[in-house]
């Protein structure tokens, strides 16, 4: 997993808890800590798939542009890191069993716990996310 999963979560709570107002990169990127080119890469791709809209210029931002529970932490996942579990084997003997197996093997059950991670991060959305951190208070 990455860092633009975690960025993009952290957007759209941030979004979230701002319903009424714009927000700007550059308050989202102080509170995430990260410099604000880095947020302007997150909140592209999350505007590019329709979780928020922006208006440029004076008075301009970012804005949460669905229903909080209609966003669920796989939605996030698939556009920021999909593969990410993916293994990186590096070139094997293809004359050995193990060596010319491990790459297909190891994908195989990566896939696998990718899957299994899609079904747990479904149950979670972003109305949960912000419900959680409004618990910690």
């Amino acid at each position: 997993m990455n860092s633009d999963y975690t960025l993009a979560i952290h957007s759209l709570t941030y979004l979230a808890l701002q319903p009424d107002r714009m927000s700007t990169s550059d308050a989202i990127s102080e509170s995430a800590g990260v410099h604000p080119v880095r947020i302007r890469k997150v909140l592209s791709l999350l505007k590019k798939h329709g979780f928020i809209k922006s208006k440029e210029g004076t008075g301009g931002g970012f804005l949460f542009a669905l229903d909080l529970s209609e966003v669920n932490l796989w939605d996030i996942y698939k556009i920021t890191s999909e593969g990410a579990l993916k293994p990186k084997c590096p070139e094997s003997n293809e004359q050995c069993i193990v060596g010319a197996n491990m790459q297909r093997v190891l994908c195989s059950i990566f896939l696998g716990a990718e899957v299994h991670m899609g079904e747990y991060l479904r149950d979670y959305t972003i109305k949960e996310v912000v419900e959680l951190v409004r618990e910690r208070l």
